[in-house]
Order: structure tokens, then sequence, then C-alpha cells
């Protein structure tokens, strides 16, 4: 009895880090306009995390939260009710985002920036299949506009920006994964553009004349922390094209705390995957390079990295996504539940975020705070 108060007392608690309106939002969104099958909102929404974070089956979800007296629906009713509460749930993530306090730049001039990521999920048990989810999110709304789901195994499968659907007018912004001359030229030829962060060896770069870049002598001028810098560079003609891809190198020195920590990280990796870690990747650890195709009229070098950050702020999040992602059984069945499943990933990883930033708030002696805020001091 006792662990059973423990956790409802923990899912109050967890009901306190939604955004104030998160029940108005359940019917603003047109998610839940009417329970049916469920004891509450707060039920429901715990029925739907039961799915989506802890890995069980929509079969086996349906008869645990039968048993614990918070939903009475069958498996494909409760996949008829995580489609319906696509909405509820993105708009859940938008007010945990907005909350967080992440500063975007103000500056965009017409583009539209997409968040890209891609993950790999293992279904459970020991046979369990593993999947490769790509999706994006638009900013500042953050709509879930691309999901994609197939097999880690064979071609075609793998990170690119080539398996996106582009629009004129769209800026991608992704972690070095996606740094490949062939989603480059994708997004630049459909009339988008990228902002990515650079791998230098699957993305051969030239100056004007043809001649190879050397990254680290240009990067060796920017020498100060904090200092910014910018270079024009050509992507090679992909095979069948004659015609070069121009684009910008921007990059900034890291902090001497920070690239020994980078320095450091490189070592761990190399040390578990038993790999041999070039020389001259722990010289470019000093220096975050990210290449855009976004011309210096639109965006400024400085524009480039902070929208850059904007990625780079939300990485923890997306880390947690991916830590949770290999439990869950993966919709299969049509894009509504696809995208309800990237919110409600999206939400456990926003909330496992705030609660930690709230950590200190917990009260050793019970959940006196579960009805009200903390006190600011604990927040500081």
């Amino acid at each position: 009895m006792a662990e059973e108060n423990l956790a409802d007392e923990n899912w109050a608690y967890l009901l306190t880090l939604l955004p104030v309106d998160w029940q108005e939002l359940a019917k603003t969104s047109g998610g839940v306009l009417r329970l049916r099958g469920a004891a509450s909102l707060s039920d429901l929404l715990r029925t739907l995390l039961l799915h989506i974070a802890h890995g069980c089956s929509l079969r086996t979800t349906s008869v645990v939260a039968k048993a614990a007296g918070w939903a009475s629906m069958s498996d494909v009713a409760l996949l008829k009710k995580l489609r319906a509460c696509e909405g509820w749930l993105c708009a859940l993530c938008a007010g945990l985002l907005k909350e967080s306090g992440m500063s975007l730049p103000q500056t965009h001039r017409g583009l539209h920036m997409r968040l890209v990521d891609s993950t790999i999920i293992k279904e459970p048990g020991d046979t369990g299949s593993q999947w490769r989810v790509l999706y994006s999110l638009t900013v500042p709304d953050w709509q879930c506009d691309f999901f994609r789901l197939t097999s880690t195994k064979g071609a075609g499968n793998g990170e690119s920006f080539k398996y996106f659907a582009i629009h004129p007018g769209d800026c991608l912004l992704a972690d070095r994964g996606f740094s490949h001359l062939a989603g480059i030229g994708h997004v630049h030829h459909h009339g988008g553009s990228v902002i990515v962060r650079l791998h230098d060896q699957n993305t051969p770069l030239e100056k004007e004349d043809g001649s190879q870049v050397v990254l680290l002598e240009w990067l060796e001028k920017i020498s100060k922390s904090g200092q910014v810098g910018g270079i024009s560079v050509w992507l090679p003609a992909e095979k069948g094209s004659k015609k070069r891809i121009q684009a910008r190198l921007c990059a900034i020195r890291k902090s001497v705390e920070a690239t020994t920590l980078a320095e450091r990280k490189l070592r761990r990796r190399a040390s578990r995957k038993q790999s041999v870690l070039r020389e001259i990747t722990l010289d470019h650890s000093a220096w975050i390079v990210v290449l855009t195709t976004v011309q210096q009229v639109v965006l400024s070098d400085v524009e480039v990295l902070e929208w850059y950050r904007v990625r780079w702020q939300i990485e923890l999040a997306f880390k947690r996504l991916k830590s949770l992602g290999d439990v869950g059984h993966l919709p299969k069945h049509d894009a509504a539940s696809s995208r309800a499943w990237v919110y409600g990933k999206l939400l456990i990883a926003l909330l496992s975020e705030k609660m930690q930033r709230h950590a200190v708030a917990f009260s050793p002696w019970g959940g006196r705070w579960l009805e009200q805020d903390p006190p600011p001091e604990f927040l500081a």
C-alpha cells in the first residue's frame, strides 16, 4: 500500500511540472473533447505515458490501466485516443519549452527554421527489432512536421537530409551526423538551406580556386576564447552535376575548460569503441565549427552560431529522448500516432529536465509542496 501511495504522490508531483493550463490545453487543442474511458485527464495522461515511456504494448497498457482504475478501454480504443491527443501532447511540449527560458534569436528573415534529429529505437525483448526515427520540429511553434520510421539495416536508412521533404525557405538545423554532401545538396536543390555542425571527414571543402581547404590553418587564426570567425567555402559538385554549392564556415573558439572537457570526451569515446583517436581530431576540438548555406546578407556569422546554439540548447532534451527511446512499442500505423509518440517522448525528456532543475525543491520529509510552487530560494 505504501508503494501505491508513493507512486500516486510522485505522479501528483509530476503534474505540478506541467504547464499551469495543462487541463485547458486538452480541450483547446481538440485532443480531449470527451474523456470516455478514462477516469480523469490526469489518469488519461498517465495511461498514455505508461505506453510511451514505460515500454508497455497497447494491450498491456490497457490491462494495467484498467487494473489501476485509470482507464477502461481496449488497445484499439487506446490507439485512437493516442492519435486524438497529438495536439495536446504537442501543446504540453511547447508550454514546457516556453517555460524553460530558452532564448531564440530574433533574426531569421523569413527562414522557416526546422530542428532535425535522428534516433535509433530498440523494441523491448532480446530479439527486439531496431528502428531509425528521423523527425524535425519547427521553431518556434515546436510542431513535428516530419516523421520517418525505417529499419536500421539496408541502404537508404541512415542519417541524411535527403529523406526530408524540403520547401523553399526551409532552414534545417542539425548535428554533425547530417554533414554529408548528398543531403546538403538535396536541401540546396529544393530551395532550402542548412546550418549543420561540420563533420570534416564526410564533407570535403574547397576554396574558390578549387584547392582543398586546410581547416586547422584557418581555425588557428581564431585564437581567443569566444572569438567568432567566418570563411567562404565551396562544396564539390556531386556526381552528375557540374555546379558547386557555395557555403560558409562559422566558428567560435571554446574556453580552455570547454576544450579540456571535449578532449576528455573524445578520449573516453575512443577508449570505449577501441578506436584510434586522430591527433587532428583533438586539435579541432578547441572550436565549434558550423557549416551553412545561408547567405551572409541573410544571417551573419554570429547569427548562424546563435541559431545553432538553439539546437545545442535542446541537445540535453534530445539526449534524454534517445536514452529513453530504447523502450517503448513504436506506433507503426499512421502519421498521427507516430507524431503523438514523438511528442510523448519529448514531453518525458522535458519533464525529466525540469525535474532535474527543481531537484533541490524536493522536501526530505514529504510532499508538502505538491499543491504549491516550491519556494523561490530553492530554484536559484
